[in-house]
């Protein structure tokens, strides 16, 4: 089993060639936005239809070469499949196939053809890039321009995986705007800061946007991704200090399948501001994270359905049945049968793990209780096998 990512190595480019990398850049870029004004017209998401009724066309317009021309038609197709409203593409990147695109190990070059001729890059990479891409023979990348103005070639390669086996470890992971996660290894990565961060750069936002001077625009500009690439970086690091733990331990991780999540609170009445805060919620980037950290690391990764995990009592397995005892001041969760108080959070990890463990083992399940004669709604859930 094998495992796609993508290494990003910075490209020396001398003087001379950055007009003609610009150039092949804004040709690439003209090309996908005259194939999706086709796509749109004849409501085409077939890339052979798309071919047969653009390629000539652009080809003779753009003066691209005949790869980067299947490259444009297949970047839009995805775009269309991907996203329900595709924007007009702008001369930052340009995808790269085995026929335009050659890296050599040897004195870490890269050949790229360009509209006019083919170049060959020195690559400046360091050493952990080296690693991925020893005895590696890539076959497709990206060519990027950053808004600093560097150059970057992303390079798709191909790494070996570790087998997954079933373990009965599982280290349950609950996912929030409190706690960004609360594993039930008592282990918690708190959101204050996040949000503090997150609420200055929307105040800013709304404080420029309503002045609608040249510099408030230009500042604009200047802030646009920041909070988007703090937010990343905070899960890449949340996600790897998951993965490790259960490497560690020989465990495998379940999460909450939080999908639609967003479209259940929003019919909840609420005000702009926790509307807001629900829709920036990025829980879906540090599970993609995860996935695929998980994956080379040979963790397994399951998901479970959230139905009552943050109800029911980790101890007795029992749905608070008193109204009212539990979630005190929104964080201690009190149950109503046994008298258990622990931390919401906390409570609600260990309900995810112990659903992780019958997920990742179904042979028989641990999750049982009884309530006035009656099986609980929330334990019914999984049956055996």
């Amino acid at each position: 089993m094998t495992q796609t990512i993508s290494v990003s190595c910075k490209l020396q480019v001398p003087v001379e060639l950055r007009q003609e990398i610009d150039r092949t850049l804004q040709g690439f870029a003209d090309a996908c936005n005259q194939i999706l004004e086709v796509a749109k017209r004849e409501n085409c998401r077939n890339a052979t239809k798309l071919h047969h009724l653009t390629y000539y066309t652009v080809k003779l317009t753009t003066g691209l070469k005949a790869n980067h021309v299947c490259q444009a038609i297949r970047r839009v197709v995805g775009n269309l499949k991907a996203v329900k409203q595709v924007h007009k593409f702008r001369p930052t990147s340009i995808s790269l196939d085995a026929r335009v695109f050659t890296y050599r190990e040897s004195d870490q070059h890269v050949g790229i053809t360009l509209m006019s001729k083919r170049v060959w890059l020195p690559c400046k990479i360091g050493n952990y890039q080296l690693a991925l891409l020893r005895g590696q023979i890539p076959t497709s990348a990206t060519l990027v321009k950053r808004r600093s103005g560097d150059y970057y070639i992303q390079v798709a390669v191909e790494l070996d995986t570790p087998p997954t086996g079933k373990t009965p470890k599982v280290i349950g992971v609950d996912l929030g705007r409190r706690d960004i996660a609360t594993t039930s290894t008592h282990k918690a990565w708190n959101g204050s800061q996040l949000q503090a961060t997150r609420d200055r750069y929307s105040r800013v936002r709304a404080s420029l946007q309503s002045k609608r001077t040249r510099g408030s625009k230009r500042l604009l500009k200047r802030l646009s991704g920041k909070e988007a690439r703090f937010q990343t970086n905070i899960n890449h690091s949340i996600s790897r200090q998951l993965v490790n733990e259960a490497k560690t331990i020989g465990a495998t991780l379940a999460f909450e399948d939080l999908s639609d999540i967003r479209k259940s609170l929003n019919t909840q009445p609420r005000n702009k501001t926790e509307r807001r805060r629900t829709n920036n919620w990025a829980f879906y980037q540090l599970r993609m994270f995860v996935t695929y950290k998980a994956v080379l690391a040979g963790v397994p990764v399951v998901f479970v359905p959230p139905a009552y995990t943050s109800q029911t009592c980790s101890r007795c397995h029992h749905v608070h049945p008193e109204q009212g005892r539990s979630y005190r001041n929104g964080k201690v969760f009190k149950c109503g049968h046994c008298g258990l108080e622990a931390d919401a959070d906390s409570n609600a990890a260990n309900n995810i793990a112990t659903l992780g463990a019958v997920v990742n083992q179904p042979e028989s399940s641990v999750m049982s209780c009884v309530l006035e004669g009656q099986l609980s709604l929330f334990c019914s859930t999984f049956n055996q096998g």
